[in-house]
């Protein structure tokens, strides 16, 4: 087999689908590697690292025609204007896998499908134990929760630790974390080592214990949030009337912060807008909001996605696509979740084997045969759910 890694060509994508580190992996089995010339550059990765562990550098051109599978940070679909560039080069039965946000871009799945590529989604890995290795989307939350918090203390005109100086004590910054998934937990975590006192909501209750592990404590609002995580483990929409209720009682939390930092997000929708104009308006001068769920419309009524505004004296930040910032830890948690996923199709014999019956398989398999064959994705484009 022969594995090829294009350069990112979506604006500010700084990472790279394989770093030179996870390379042996493949090649223990006899794979090819090819790498675009400067792929891993801006992730701080140059043609000779890749070279030292076994692989070649190619053209663009050379990468789709060579390779039986095609490794891409952002693939058709996450990449929805550029990456149709790409859509020429594919050919048939050739394996693309990446990310390519396909509950929203189910247009662009059949584009894939049209040009006979087989296409995996890493954003439908099932969030099951033998899959949290490859996981992509906690990977790259654990970096967006770790950078909202620097955000945050870069903008807040006040230090995030208690400090006993000659001068007086300085009381700590209060931080609002607003949802307690992956990206949620290490925003707790990094504004703790920072000092800060930090409080944390979630709608599903089972997170008190993590978020009070952490050093943060468990904001209780009195609502009912039994509907509120599915069977994988995602917070799931919640009606109109519920958000109301949430909003009316976070209200008073979000006044006394001096910084809130929101990761609602539910797959495949728009976020639900968790902080209003009016808790805008009751923060104190000089607060910030990091809203980490920008790029899905933002839990903020006031979020303008990519950037950052002034609400009165409040400084409102909708950064996207986040983990691109850290580009060099971004590609090597992201190289390790996708060789894994990789070595998942290998069998024992050594031979690369797409077994529908692995759960992990078909919950990623997003076209193949000319198709689009994952039914989630076929009910956003009004087809029927199975092929």
């Amino acid at each position: 087999m022969i594995v090829g890694v294009p350069r990112e060509t979506f604006p500010g994508e700084n990472r790279v689908a394989l770093v030179p580190g996870v390379l042996a992996a493949l090649t223990k089995h006899k794979w090819e590697i090819l790498i675009e010339k400067n792929a891993g550059l801006a992730a701080g990765f140059r043609d000779q690292d890749y070279v030292d562990k076994g692989a070649k550098i190619a053209s663009r051109e050379e990468v789709f025609q060579k390779a039986d599978i095609v490794l891409q940070v952002r693939a058709l679909g996450a990449n929805p204007e550029a990456g149709r560039a790409d859509l020429p080069l594919l050919r048939k039965e050739q394996i693309v896998i990446g990310m390519m946000e396909p509950l929203t871009a189910g247009r662009e799945a059949a584009a894939l499908a049209e040009r006979g590529a087989t296409a995996f989604a890493l954003e439908l890995i099932p969030r099951i134990t033998r899959a949290q290795s490859m996981d992509v989307l906690s990977s790259m939350a654990t970096i967006a929760g770790y950078k909202a918090v620097l955000l945050a203390a870069n903008h807040l005109p006040r230090m995030f630790p208690m400090l006993m100086t000659a001068a007086g004590t300085v009381t700590p910054a209060h931080v609002f974390v607003v949802g307690a998934g992956v990206a949620g937990l290490q925003a707790i975590a990094s504004a703790r080592r920072l000092g800060a006192k930090v409080e944390a909501y979630d709608v599903r209750p089972a997170v008190k214990e993590q978020i009070e592990s952490l050093g943060g404590k468990f904001v209780e609002l009195p609502i009912e949030t039994g509907q509120a995580e599915d069977k994988g483990g995602y917070a799931k929409a919640m009606d109109e009337d519920f958000y109301k209720r949430q909003r009316e009682l976070m209200l008073s939390v979000v006044a006394h912060s001096d910084v809130v930092i929101t990761t609602a997000a539910v797959p495949g929708k728009k976020a639900p807008v968790l902080v209003t104009a009016e808790m805008v308006r009751a923060m104190a001068p000089g607060s910030v909001i990091v809203d980490l769920a920008a790029e899905r419309g933002g839990n903020c009524e006031l979020t303008r996605p990519g950037e950052t505004v002034r609400a009165g004296e409040v400084t409102i930040l909708g950064p996207l696509n986040v983990p691109a910032t850290i580009p060099y830890h971004a590609s090597q948690m992201f190289a390790k979740n996708v060789t894994n996923f990789l070595v998942n199709m290998i069998t024992k014999q050594g031979e690369f084997n797409i077994d529908c019956n692995d759960e992990i398989v078909s919950e990623t398999l997003v076209a193949r045969g000319g198709q689009v064959v994952h039914p989630r994705v076929r009910e956003t484009l009004g087809s029927p759910a199975s092929a």
